[in-house]
């Protein structure tokens, strides 16, 4: 963590752009639109003439993202004060490339990581980066939301202490998509005590660390590494991420080389500013922005709860394996009593009351809400909500989709070798028994049934035709229809 208490009420690098683009210089660098004088006059319209102002390059005085010692170095010293990390790198290609960092700086070829099988397609791009072994772990499964849970400590440790033995790092995602939180602090202590780095892929939780209404955050509860996504809740621009270094068991210097290689050399100052503009905000008024959040999101559920035929998700009514903790600020609700999928809900919100919602599952929808939001998007999306329950035209008849029963597919070679191996397409009822060349996820509950290397047994095959007639989206296969399917020969 950066010495001494510096002023988070600064904004080193949004003022230094905008003194370079005040002071009217002729430019004669990298990018072309020359401020707004070169766009595209309906773009102009549309973005306004600032955008176009600050993007610049690595002009005079606006420092380097690769060789910070500027303006970006002290703007991230001070993301690194507020979040209580020990260091922190902006990150331009989204929290993918904070992934993919974070297994390039703690696993070489042949080394063991456990990663759960929820993990975001971004770390089995860096699984195939660096050529790590991945030893899987399954979070638990919630039965009666039919959504996967959290990651229990006691599996982690079975992991490492058997299949997992001399692992370098542990992976986890938390919170989900769906605001699930595991025990990182318990899981944290289990890593350190074998040796391995816990690494968090911390996408969705870039807010906890603003009220002590919230779960607490990975840097909060020993992660070593974590990635996190300031454009999701906190209010910078789509691509924005930072990664974070929480102790000294990480090489920083290892960490910042392989930042280069998976980040752009031309880095947005934009989306860079961004970061700094949204930090700003969160040090000098992130504990009400979230105070204001959770009224919002309190007042929803107590509403929603109200509404004959709808069950809301409650983090009261949790506190056990399954699902260890919630972020309140995602609000998971479900119409499954009146027959009405969340496909069909998320559907019908937006054609008929103009609501755009995050995530549909077979039952659940889910909504975001942050300081961004107001009592009239709550009061419309209760009244819609309530509207689609009152009217029996809509309701349909429960559908009993049973539990999702995961087996663990033979493993026959790592992502890295399968990803360099030649392939060839298939028939999917010719599937069987082969190595499968591509990742099978039905979504949801987006947990891959198949990783490319491994055996697509008989149990597995007809796990993904149920999914496949059912109708649910399988992401991975080059064939969207399965119709076929690669292969490693």
């Amino acid at each position: 963590m950066s010495k001494g208490v510096m002023n988070q009420a600064e904004a080193p690098l949004l003022d230094a752009l905008l003194e370079f683009g005040n002071s009217n210089p002729a430019y004669f660098r990298i990018p072309a639109h020359r401020f707004e004088e070169g766009v595209n006059p309906r773009l102009l319209k549309a973005f306004g003439k600032g955008v176009f102002r600050c993007d610049l390059s690595e002009a005079e005085g606006l420092d380097d993202l690769h060789q910070a010692g500027g303006v970006i170095q002290k703007a991230q010293k001070l993301a690194a004060q507020l979040w209580g990390a020990r260091e922190t790198f902006f990150l331009v290609n989204g929290t993918t490339c904070g992934n993919e960092a974070m297994m390039l700086s703690t696993a070489g070829p042949g080394d063991k990581v456990l990663v759960p099988r929820n993990a975001h397609k971004s770390i089995l791009m860096g699984l195939i980066m660096s050529g790590a072994e991945p030893c899987y772990v399954m979070p638990c499964y919630d039965q009666r939301w039919n959504l996967w849970g959290s990651v229990a400590p006691g599996a982690v440790r079975e992991k490492l202490e058997q299949e997992g033995r001399g692992c370098k790092a542990v992976f986890l995602v938390s919170p989900t998509y769906y605001g699930v939180c595991s025990d990182l602090k318990t899981i944290g202590e289990i890593c350190h005590t074998h040796e391995a780095v816990l690494c968090v892929d911390e996408a969705h939780g870039s807010h906890l660390y603003f009220s002590e209404h919230l779960p607490k955050g990975a840097l909060q509860q020993g992660a070593d590494l974590c990635a996190q996504s300031i454009h999701k809740t906190t209010g910078s621009m789509t691509q924005s991420s930072l990664l974070q270094i929480g102790s000294n068991r990480v090489d920083r210097d290892l960490v910042a080389s392989n930042l280069q290689m998976v980040q752009s050399t031309s880095p947005s100052y934009v989306l860079m500013a961004s970061l700094d503009g949204a930090r700003q905000e969160l040090a000098l008024h992130g504990e009400s922005m979230m105070e204001r959040a959770l009224e919002l999101a309190d007042t929803a559920r107590k509403r929603l709860r109200e509404i004959s035929g709808i069950q809301v998700l409650d983090r009261e009514d949790y506190k056990d394996q399954a699902v260890y903790d919630l972020d309140p600020l995602r609000l998971t609700f479900s119409a499954r009593e009146l027959g009405i999928s969340g496909y069909r809900m998320q559907e019908l919100l937006f054609r008929r009351s103009g609501i755009s919602t995050e995530l549909a599952d077979e039952e659940n929808l889910v909504c975001v809400i942050t300081f961004g939001n107001t009592e009239q998007d709550v009061g419309r999306l209760v009244t819609a909500v309530r509207a689609i329950a009152g009217d029996q035209m809509l309701h349909g008849k429960r559908e009993a989709y049973g539990n999702w029963d995961f087996s663990l597919p033979d493993k026959v070679l790592n992502p890295r070798e399968a990803y360099f191996h030649k392939k060839i397409s298939v028939d999917w009822e010719g599937a069987v028994g082969k190595v499968a060349g591509e990742m099978l996820v039905p979504y949801p509950p987006g947990i891959p049934l198949v990783y490319p290397g491994e055996l697509i047994s008989r149990e597995i095959w007809q796990q993904v035709e149920d999914c496949r007639i059912r109708g649910l989206s399988i992401h991975g296969p080059s064939d969207p229809g399965l119709n076929k399917i690669q292969i490693i020969l």
